[in-house]
């Protein structure tokens, strides 16, 4: 059976924080169990939005056309609007994935969203730096570090998406723990012998 990952999209969404996310969770080269997920994204409505970077996208449904049960995982890219929150009702999303038991995903300015909703309160989690989400719950389980993943939460800085990736690929269980490992490897260090022990991770 096919699951669903969303990936939310929202005005002056961040470009350049959901790249690696979007890309391994659609391609089947390297993963355990190919066609397990697709990805479909969500907005506010269905109407397009526009990137921090000028690109104009167009969500496959509207929030309130999610459908939880058939969700693997709700992924929550940054972006200039978190902020204001005009963007609470993905929040609200998130906190319905949670209630049904399934992991959520924020970077950069989205974990404000978690942090508002009270879903950051009682798991270790980080953001773009002590002191971003503001007056909260759970501020005492802030870890200063580039990505945290606990208890189905996944959280990171706005500049850490290979990190952020990672995790989110690991609670999915996409790859094999070794060719994660390899995968993330070769990506950050771009040398022919790390893509080598990618290639070898899947062979073996």
């Amino acid at each position: 059976m096919t699951q669903t990952v969303y990936l939310v999209l929202a005005d002056q969404l961040a470009d350049w924080e959901y790249g690696h996310v979007a890309a391994q969770v659609s391609l089947q080269q390297f993963q355990q169990r190919p066609g397990r997920y697709e990805l479909r994204t969500v907005g506010l409505t269905t109407d397009p939005i526009r990137t921090v970077g000028g690109v104009r996208m167009l969500p496959d449904v509207a929030i309130e056309d999610v459908s939880v049960q058939d969700a693997a995982m709700l992924v929550m890219p940054g972006g200039d609007e978190w902020e204001t929150g005009s963007l609470a009702a993905f929040g609200k999303l998130a906190r319905r994935f949670r209630e049904a038991g399934k992991p959520i995903a924020a970077i950069c300015g989205a974990t404000v969203a978690l942090a508002a909703e009270g879903l950051l309160d009682d798991v270790p989690h980080t953001s773009n730096f002590p002191g971003a989400l503001g007056s909260y719950g759970g501020a005492a389980l802030y870890r200063d570090e580039r990505v945290v993943r606990a208890d189905g939460v996944i959280t990171a800085g706005g500049a850490s998406a290979l990190e952020f990736a990672r995790e989110v690929l690991a609670e999915l269980e996409t790859f094999s723990p070794g060719t994660l490992q390899a995968w993330y490897e070769f990506n950050r260090d771009d040398t022919a012998e790390a893509f080598g022990k990618l290639v070898a991770s899947v062979q073996d």
